[in-house]
């Protein structure tokens, strides 16, 4: 049995947080901007920590949307039988409070602020970071690596992006 990784786990305790604001999400009498400036508080912030050392892969991108889009959907009362597309969410979203970054965004910001960070100085950090380990990669299909994520981001090669 696979154990689910900290990311997987950090899904599932903003998910819970999120769970926990239902008396207020269900409240009409409470705007729409304060209950989604609520959400982006308290859960965003239970939701990226330690989001800098996240490897992207695909799966874990699309688990970030769709747990967004949720959270999203329930604060506007959207049922997803009303067949209301992601775009017309945000766009909804974006009416209510203005523009703002959707939290994969917010996660490959602060994975390269941290990478920035950690480049700059000259500590232990840095030499872990920028280390490599002699012998091959792993037979098979490769699984992407956090270096993998900034070289995509950047578009420069690993380390001398700094």
């Amino acid at each position: 049995m696979r154990v689910p990784s900290l990311r997987y786990s950090r899904i599932a305790q903003a998910t819970a947080a999120f769970t926990r604001l239902k008396p207020v999400l269900i409240d009409m009498s409470i705007s729409f901007s304060s209950k989604i400036r609520l959400m982006r508080s308290l859960v965003t912030s239970i939701f990226l920590y330690a989001c800098e050392s996240w490897t992207l892969a695909a799966e874990l991108q699309r688990r970030i949307q769709a747990m967004e889009m949720r959270c999203y959907r329930k604060i506007l009362h959207i049922s997803y039988k009303d067949h209301v597309t992601n775009e017309e969410v945000r766009a909804k979203i974006q009416q209510a409070i203005g523009p703002h970054e959707d939290l994969l965004t917010i996660v490959k910001r602060r994975k390269l602020q941290w990478y920035g960070h950690v480049s700059r100085s000259s500590g232990l950090a840095k030499t872990i970071l920028q280390g490599t380990v002699r012998g091959g990669r792993r037979q098979g299909g490769q699984r992407k690596r956090w270096e993998d994520n900034i070289r995509e981001c950047t578009g420069l090669e690993f380390g001398k992006s700094q």
